[in-house]
């Protein structure tokens, strides 16, 4: 067993704790742990892009659309704060080098997905997770006050007097840590490798959940999980290959078998996969089928090359016929309860991306809100981390 001390650690290196690092004061010494390759983080791969209040006359309808997706259970402070906290998380990732597209004058180009009422996402290309990721990392590897330890799994939380000092993990050859920090930030992702289908990636098994619920840490709304409608049909094992939201923002429909458009494809995930599954149960399939026919050429070049690449895999051509698609487990509305800061309700302890529970995304969250509601609110956990903050008064 080896003994770590640290001012800060943060378990999980998506860009949820990579946001909370790179907004920690050079002076503190901060441990990241990744369970795997830091590859191999969700966040690596979000395709569609990042939410953005498109000007100061668009507050109302974008907080509208983002609670009506989420059938009105949301925390509307927690909306509030994302929405408002927006521009300045784009500004910031662009100063930072991650490249949006932009129009030929030189402005950001926006795209549209289904719930959203008007265009308000910036992406890149159809990996804007990766750019975001990609670039958060170098940022993160530049300072000299990180530390990053891959392939460490968290095992538990270690606690005094009904406070969090810190965690333990394992490394891959066997090795405990016992890591103590005065402030401990809990950022492992989600629960898609429980699920048979998902577009995660395997390793993310709920652990900060599970580890948080055994202290007695209060978790919130365990059972709202949603389920992405567009997801490549593929009888191969492992990860289920998403399709963008953003397709069928710019044009891609949903046909069954006889060809039959049967739903508005912009309506909120959560109806559209109900309407794929009854289409499934109808027609006594296992998969039904997108059609990019109404979407130029240049536009899959230009926003959809990944997509369009990755269905030429698996013997799908989207420029001369629709792909067959399935509904998959995608993302984790629940999680550890935090407030507006990310604060737990056990002492120096937060929680951060899809691992929390803020309220932001309701029942079901939203088309490109969860990049932006993980930047928010991981600079919020590292302010307070920086100001001593502690415990949230729970009524």
């Amino acid at each position: 067993m080896k003994e770590l001390y640290y001012d800060v650690a943060v378990a999980g290196c998506g860009v949820s704790g990579l946001y909370t690092a790179l907004h920690l004061s050079g002076d503190k010494r901060v441990l990241m742990l990744s369970k795997g390759e830091l590859e191999c983080c969700d966040s690596m791969l979000a395709q569609g892009g990042i939410s953005v209040l498109y000007d100061e006359e668009d507050y109302d309808a974008y907080f509208e659309d983002t609670m009506r997706a989420g059938h009105y259970e949301n925390r509307r402070e927690s909306v509030a704060l994302m929405i408002r906290a927006s521009r300045g998380i784009i500004d910031h990732l662009m100063d930072l080098g991650v490249r949006f597209e932009k129009n030929p004058d030189g402005t950001l180009a926006y795209t549209r997905e289904g719930a959203h009422s008007r265009p308000r996402i910036c992406f890149h290309k159809d990996i804007t997770g990766r750019e975001i990721t990609t670039t958060l990392l170098n940022a993160v590897r530049k300072c000299p006050n990180v530390t990053i330890m891959e392939h460490t799994e968290m095992t538990d939380l270690l606690t005094s007097a009904g406070a969090c000092t810190g965690i333990t993990a394992k490394t891959s050859d066997g090795e405990t840590l016992r890591i103590h920090a005065a402030d401990t930030v809990l950022a492992t992702g989600g629960i898609g490798g429980l699920y048979e289908r998902s577009t995660n990636y395997p390793l993310l098994t709920g652990d900060a959940c599970r580890i948080a619920q055994k202290h007695g840490v209060l978790l919130e709304h365990m059972d709202y999980v949603q389920i992405h409608p567009t997801c490549l049909y593929s009888r191969k094992p492992g990860r289920s290959f998403l399709i963008s939201e953003s397709a069928r923002g710019e044009g891609a429909v949903l046909i069954n078998h006889r060809g039959e458009r049967f739903v508005n494809e912009l309506l909120p995930r959560d109806v559209v996969t109900k309407a794929i599954h009854d289409e499934m149960e109808l027609e006594g399939c296992d998969h039904e089928f997108l059609s990019f026919e109404a979407v130029p050429g240049e536009v899959i070049a230009g926003h959809f090359p990944h997509i369009q690449k990755r269905c030429l895999e698996e013997g799908y051509d989207i420029l001369k016929e629709p792909v067959p698609i399935v509904p998959a487990q995608h993302y984790f509305m629940g999680g550890i309860h935090v407030d507006g800061d990310s604060r737990t309700t056990m002492p120096h302890l937060f929680a951060v991306g899809e691992t929390s529970c803020n309220g932001v995304h309701g029942k079901n969250r939203l088309a490109s809100n969860s990049l932006l509601e993980s930047l928010v609110f991981a600079k919020r956990a590292a302010a307070q981390i920086q100001a001593g903050g502690m415990l949230r008064k729970i009524s």
